[in-house]
């Protein structure tokens, strides 16, 4: 398992790093930016900006390229205060396929992976920037959709001597009267 460090910039580095485990996830450790003391009720902890903190674990998680495990999907979740129904409504799921999700019990698919980081991903945008940023993704998504419209439907390749090369393509062969 991957070990994922954050510190707090301008707050110094503690000799002993703290293993934060309340967010949920087995693997995060904190270099700065927390205070140890003691209560009369026992060791505590205090955090600064734990806002901040898990706004950083998650965009940690949506663009590290390995899937997301079910503890990490969980914590993106509350994140977006989401129910697992409320999360199943936008990915056109159920809540106990989401459920099934988090227990390990199967995983996750690709499509609803990327739609979980992309999800993840809108709500770190400023709320006053979001309808530009979401108008300039529609756009975006548009023009690559207008893009398949070109694609040809198949490639013909020939062998040749030095190895296979693309010759044509079927709308190509069409316009020749292949």
């Amino acid at each position: 398992m991957t070990r994922r460090e954050f510190f707090q910039d301008g707050k110094e580095i503690q000799a002993e790093p703290l293993h934060y485990t309340t967010c949920g996830l087995d693997d995060v450790y904190l270099l700065s930016g927390f205070t140890r003391k003691s209560t009369p009720y026992g060791d505590g902890v205090t955090i600064s900006n734990i806002d901040g903190l898990h706004r950083a674990i998650g965009l940690s998680l949506i663009v590290d390229r390995k899937a997301l495990s079910p503890k990490e999907l969980r914590f993106l979740r509350k994140e977006l205060d989401m129910t697992q129904a409320d999360l199943g409504r936008a990915l056109r799921l159920s809540d106990q396929q989401v459920a099934r999700w988090e227990k390990g019990e199967c995983a996750i698919t690709g499509p609803a992976e990327v739609a979980m980081r992309l999800l993840f991903a809108v709500e770190l945008v400023p709320a006053r920037k979001r309808g530009a940023f979401m108008a300039n993704l529609v756009k975006a998504l548009n023009e690559l959709a207008l893009k398949d419209e070109t694609r040809p439907n198949k490639l013909v390749f020939t062998e040749t001597d030095m190895g296979w090369i693309k010759t044509a393509t079927t709308r190509e062969l069409a316009c020749v009267g292949a």
